[in-house]
């Protein structure tokens, strides 16, 4: 016999989990101002009204999103965990990155771009959010130079993040996925000569 309360568990937990992931594509594509609750929903594969269940209003989305880019990035660095070595993890890092690189040159980092555009609004609040994500980032990326031994490894950690938000929005603006591979190797090259 099924259990057909546990079966709409499961399907609204999947559908809820369609609509974050539509809402981080579609956001990253579309910036959040250009978006709406329709394009998401088609994204989804959701009807519109089923949305409201889940999520009352678009910055609910917009949050959605950033969730997911978070949870992204905690896989990620899960994944990276597992090399023994916090210099692989470090360039593994930036070899994800580089993987990206066509949709860099598309769209922009998916978080970087968020962020530049919630700042501008008036109502401020998910901007905040944004920032968190890019702390995650900040303070993995830290901890690993700080395991090399590094001395400021926060700086490092500033350097590394900016360097990535920088070649990703040079790759958005001259549609160029080729800057990221260069500054990419440029970026493993640096990581190779720190502190041997």
């Amino acid at each position: 016999m099924t259990d057909s309360k546990g079966s709409r568990v499961r399907t609204a937990a999947d559908k809820r989990q369609r609509l974050m992931t539509a809402a981080a594509q579609v956001v990253h594509q579309q910036g959040a101002e250009r978006t709406t609750i329709a394009d998401i929903a088609r994204a989804a594969g959701v009807p519109v009204g089923n949305v409201y269940y889940y999520f009352k209003t678009k910055d609910d989305l917009v949050a959605a999103a950033l969730s997911e880019h978070a949870r992204h990035l905690e896989t990620l660095t899960a994944q990276l965990e597992l090399l023994p070595d916090p210099r692989e993890r470090l360039k593994g890092l930036v070899e994800a990155w580089v993987s990206q690189r066509d949709l860099a040159a598309r769209y922009g980092c998916p978080t970087g771009t968020l962020a530049a555009e919630l700042d501008k609004r008036a109502d401020g609040g998910l901007d905040a959010e944004a920032g968190r994500v890019i702390r995650l980032l900040l303070d993995w990326v830290e901890g690993q130079f700080r395991e090399l031994g590094q001395p400021e490894p926060g700086g490092l950690a500033l350097t590394l993040v900016g360097a990535y938000q920088g070649m990703s929005l040079l790759a958005n603006a001259l549609r160029d996925p080729g800057v990221m591979t260069r500054e990419g190797e440029r970026l493993i090259g640096w990581l190779d000569s720190l502190g041997r």
